[in-house]
């Protein structure tokens, strides 16, 4: 197999995380309007087909209890269940349960089989349903179908066509191995699942030991990486356990053919065949075998009574792993055979089931549970809500008729724009406003910055719509240096509201739409200190969100570790701060020429962190000028590492030995790596300014306008 350029570099910054932002990869073409093409159907009837799939079994893979409902809730709960709130990436957006790796963990063994169950409804309405939300509204549909009544769908997400480069499932080389424990329990920051290739817990408890007590502590951590509190959590577990059993009548390294990745060609895709053509009650997926209730396809309050009410004790499964059964003989022989009604079986649970009976907290809101049905039901309602619609973002992107009313914090609300919005002169006028005021292009450009960067195409989260960088906790972030942001906002409020009491009509202006209306000003006045006329453009209509409206520990997710725009480094980063800015460019859905433009642009702004010179590579800052391009790559300067930081490098001229700059490996990177080298030569050539300028402004509204899903 020939290497590629990363084989042989492995420590060179790779772009290609980027680059996806600017692949045509989708066949559906530039003109597909989605959202669109989803409100078209008639979702009653998708629902049906749906139905008719569920109840209807196929030789080729029979149903447990002849109802598919439980396998496509693991589909579905599979499918979202990767989402990460550190960095918003994971869920069921896109529907990437289709491609590797996630389509071949062994956690998800045998979705495959899911999936082409469900290939008849989506042949039949095409472009209209995508894989992603076909996956959600099955999983849906199955609980609906088993007696229960879900809280809503909404559908809008689009599909991918490949994998997600930017994605880090974890160090492991090796599926079903954790080398992600930084301390023993603690699981390595930014990652989601306890174990590589399992969703989110080992089910045998951690190691394969059954130990409830630290699978316990396992379940809260990786749960609580989804954004999850300790109700959501069991609520999901009891919900989801409710339904079906799993499979172990063997041990699924003798059983198991090889996953979908690894398959011969003549499989089509399906993973996890055996020579035998085993189905039905031989079928294995994780080596645990047996139910969880009486009743495994109708929606009741078994398992929870089932865990509550019985002892259970560890033993070693038919299948080789460990698995609780119940000490109570009343329990034997109480549930029909999956595939023989005729045969009798007894429940099972495992080890992260009676984790919920030994943890003390958990216990205590499953034993409300117990007491409380109706609590319950609601609590597993909004709870599979949350899992399965997280990674959609603010509630005007949901589509459908069966979207709530109601609106959950986890969506970040934002108010209803409900007054006239500011015309031209209105924005004549509070430009010129903000041009006499006291804070200087810099101070006006990070504030805007600081506003509209938090976004993460990831999960649509953050961004400048709603001004929550004048609520906790962003206001208090160090990276937003809070003395001077609360300079610049007291500034912006006093001419919002002035604005504001001065109309007699329902002409108003949002703070948040100030707040990028300052950072154009910015903008445009730098650009005509450089001698360029332009005119950044601007759309009115952001509103002003509440403390209500924001999770204040949801919105901790965002807080930067490494801001390059701002040259803004924490101290205790250990990656190299580089890849966290290349990390950052791909949740802004930027390319690597928009990352790069928009570095150099900010540091001609003189936009750095506390206002420091790091990076500012020009006697004129406040000007936008190619100069932080035309210095950087100036061999008359010779780099060397600074004494004071392993993060600054200071450079000398090269003849006389004198100081010059001072730079972060934030600003060198533009000149060590060869792509990004030869991006900053187009801008540092002496017909680039222009072309800077021009680009600047284009990739600065991008970032403005890229929570204003009003505008699509």
């Amino acid at each position: 197999m020939s290497k590629s350029n990363q084989d042989w570099w492995p420590n060179r910054l790779s772009l290609e995380i980027l680059d996806q932002n600017a692949e045509q990869v989708d066949p559906m073409g530039e003109e597909f309007d989605y959202a669109e093409a989803f409100e078209s159907l008639d979702l009653d009837e998708v629902k049906a087909d749906i139905e008719e799939v569920l109840t209807t079994p196929k030789d080729w893979w029979p149903a447990d209890y002849g109802h598919y409902g439980p396998f496509m809730i693991r589909m579905a709960w599979h499918s979202a269940g990767t989402y990460r709130a550190s960095d918003g990436r994971g869920g069921a957006a896109g529907g990437r349960q289709r491609f590797a790796p996630i389509n071949s963990w062994p956690d998800n063994a045998n979705l495959d089989k899911a999936r082409r169950l469900l290939w008849p409804v989506k042949q039949k309405y095409g472009e209209n349903l995508s894989w992603a939300d076909l996956m959600i509204l099955a999983g849906n549909v199955a609980i609906e179908s088993m007696g229960f009544q879900t809280f809503g769908f909404a559908g809008g997400r689009e599909d991918a066509f490949k994998h997600d480069k930017a994605v880090d499932w974890g160090p492991e080389d090796e599926f079903e191995t954790q080398e992600r424990f930084e301390e023993p329990g603690e699981i390595q920051d930014g990652l989601g699942a306890s174990v590589m290739g399992l969703i989110y817990v080992n089910p045998e408890g951690p190691d394969g030991n059954p130990d409830p007590m630290a699978s316990a502590k396992n379940i809260r951590q990786t749960f609580s990486r989804m954004a999850m509190n300790d109700k959501q959590t069991a609520a999901l577990i009891a919900g989801g356990h409710t339904f079906g059993k799993v499979h172990g009548s063997d041990d699924p390294e003798k059983a198991h053919g090889p996953e979908p990745e690894a398959a011969p060609i003549e499989n089509m895709g399906l993973g996890w065949q055996t020579e035998d053509d085993v189905k039905g009650g031989e079928m294995i997926t994780s080596g645990i075998e047996g139910p969880w209730t009486q009743s495994p396809t109708e929606w009741d309050m078994g398992y929870i009574n089932n865990l509550l009410d019985y002892e259970w004790e560890p033993e070693k499964g038919p299948g080789g792993a460990w698995q609780w059964a119940p000490k109570n003989e009343e329990l034997e022989g109480t549930v029909p055979d999956a595939q023989d009604p005729d045969e009798r079986v007894t429940p099972m649970m495992l080890t992260t089931d009676i984790a919920l009976k030994r943890d003390p907290d958990y216990r205590e809101i499953m034993e409300t549970f117990q007491e409380n049905p109706m609590e319950f039901g609601i609590a597993f309602a909004k709870a599979w809500y949350k899992l399965t619609h997280r990674d959609m973002g603010p509630p005007e992107r949901f589509l459908g008729p069966e979207v709530p009313d109601e609106t959950m914090v986890w969506q970040d609300p934002i108010p209803d724009v409900e007054h006239d919005l500011v015309g031209e002169d209105d924005l004549a006028d509070l430009k010129a406003e903000i041009r006499e005021a006291e804070p200087s292009v810099s101070q006006l450009a990070k504030t805007a910055w600081a506003s509209a960067s938090t976004y993460r195409d990831s999960d649509k989260r953050g961004g400048a719509n709603g001004a929550r960088i004048r609520l906790e906790p962003q206001t208090n972030w160090e990276v937003n240096e809070p003395d001077q942001l609360a300079t610049v906002l007291d500034t912006l409020s006093e001419i919002q509201a002035e604005f504001n009491e001065s109309r007699d009509d329902d002409v108003r202006v949002s703070l948040a739409d100030l707040i990028v209306l300052g950072g154009n000003v910015a903008v445009e006045q730098a650009a005509a200190e450089a001698g360029y006329d332009v005119e950044v453009p601007f759309e009115p209509g952001r509103a002003d969100a509440t403390p209500e409206q924001t999770d204040v520990d949801s919105f901790e997710a965002l807080k930067p570790k490494v801001d390059g725009f701002r040259n803004y480094i924490r101290d205790d980063v250990e990656k190299p701060a580089e890849k966290l800015l290349v990390d950052d460019a791909e949740l802004l859905n930027l390319t690597p020429q928009e990352m790069t433009v928009l570095v150099g642009g900010m540091r001609a702004l003189g936009a750095t962190y506390q206002d420091t010179h790091l990076g500012v590579f020009t006697d004129q800052p406040g000007t936008l000028t190619n100069d932080f391009f035309q210095n950087l790559l100036s061999m008359e300067t010779e780099w060397e590492q600074s004494e004071s930081s392993d993060h600054i490098y200071e450079g000398y001229d090269r003849e006389t030995g004198e100081f010059k700059w001072e730079g972060t490996r934030l600003d060198l990177i533009f000149g060590s790596n060869a792509r990004l080298r030869a991006i900053s030569e187009v801008y540092a050539a002496e017909d680039g300014e222009e072309k800077l300028v021009e680009d600047f402004v284009e990739a600065w509204h991008k970032v403005m306008t890229l929570d204003r899903f009003d505008l699509e």
